[in-house]
């Protein structure tokens, strides 16, 4: 048997401050730039999350694709649309949201929801040209 990859895209609204409180405000500016504003900025994020494996034998399905939309939107758009990441969300309170951060965080919030025998795998595009995967 063959080894395929469905892909299922999403879409959320978030906003966000880079900023590592351990930091003077100068060293926050100098790092993070934009980013760092105190009154936070926004992010039209794309997901886009990849489950790995073999055709079930009886459905064709690698992983059947509603399942998947119901988990993303369960675990990811239901908990991040719409939200301050760092106010908003316990997952952020003590964790700088960047698009690595989120990534791994939405892996392992979707993860234990995924049959163990497939792969997964997370894009997230932050913008149109900057984007991060997770695992890499």
């Amino acid at each position: 048997m063959n080894k395929v990859t469905v892909c299922r895209k999403e879409h959320f609204n978030a906003a966000h401050r880079l900023h590592n409180p351990e930091w003077s405000n100068e060293q926050n500016e100098q790092v993070f730039g934009k980013c760092n504003l105190p009154n936070y900025h926004g992010h039209n994020y794309d997901l886009i999350v990849k489950v790995s494996g073999y055709p079930d034998p009886q459905t064709g399905y690698v992983y059947d694709m509603k399942k998947l939309k119901d988990i993303i939107r369960e675990e990811v758009t239901s908990r991040f649309d719409h939200k301050n990441l760092n106010l908003d969300t316990e997952e952020f309170r003590k964790v700088n949201p960047t698009a690595e951060n989120i990534a791994v965080v939405i892996w392992n919030l979707i993860r234990p929801r995924i049959n163990e025998e497939c792969d997964l795998k997370v894009v997230l595009f932050e913008t149109e040209r900057n984007f991060v995967e997770y695992p890499a």
